[in-house]
């Protein structure tokens, strides 16, 4: 993924907090993908709008970590999500 890439969720695709497992999953039309605090990191500042590169800068200024870490994982967990088409890119 090119750090000009934009993110976003396709259309029926929505991120959600689930009141009965508190957990946070990402909802598409008869699927479901539980998220640990890191795919939530991520897919929470997953707007449309901002860019990959702005995604994880401020993944990495929020976690104190390195940026060409938070790149790579980034990249790859989008990536899977892509595949299964739970997320597209522009």
């Amino acid at each position: 993924m090119t750090p000009d890439a934009i993110p976003h969720l396709p259309r029926g695709v929505r991120l959600h907090f689930d009141r009965v497992r508190q957990d946070w999953v990402l909802l598409a039309p008869e699927r479901a993908v539980r998220l640990d605090p890191i795919g939530h990191a991520i897919l929470s500042r997953v707007d449309g709008v901002q860019s990959f590169g702005a995604l994880t800068a401020d993944l990495a200024a929020t976690f104190n970590a390195p940026l060409d870490d938070v790149t790579r994982d980034s990249a790859e967990f989008l990536a899977g999500l892509a595949e299964r088409r739970f997320l597209e890119v522009r």
